[in-house]
């Protein structure tokens, strides 16, 4: 589960958000990852942890990790525009 994988990333990078922006049934989305837990920031979140903010089908667009804690109105960026494959590396790094 890719939504997994990025929490668990977070979960050993707690110095950074993770700020996913997907596709999900034709619809875009943008979710929040940090501290191992992730929030919808355009539509309601679950409140249950076992159903998935980022589902397997969703088309990931792009990554921006930003140092926490993030500040929407002035976000500090470590990277941006990140692609699936390119964070894909990253999350190798951290196993």
């Amino acid at each position: 589960m890719i939504g997994k994988r990025l929490e668990q990333y977070t979960i050993k990078h707690p110095e950074e958000v993770l700020l996913v922006t997907v596709e999900i049934n034709g619809e875009e989305d943008q979710i929040a990852i940090f501290k191992g837990f992730s929030s919808s920031l355009v539509r309601p979140t679950n409140f249950d942890p076992d159903v998935p903010v980022l589902p397997d089908g969703a088309k990931i667009l792009r990554i921006d990790r930003a140092v926490s804690p993030y500040n929407p109105d002035a976000p500090r960026y470590l990277e941006q525009g990140l692609s699936w494959e390119i964070m894909q590396t990253r999350l190798a790094d951290t196993r």
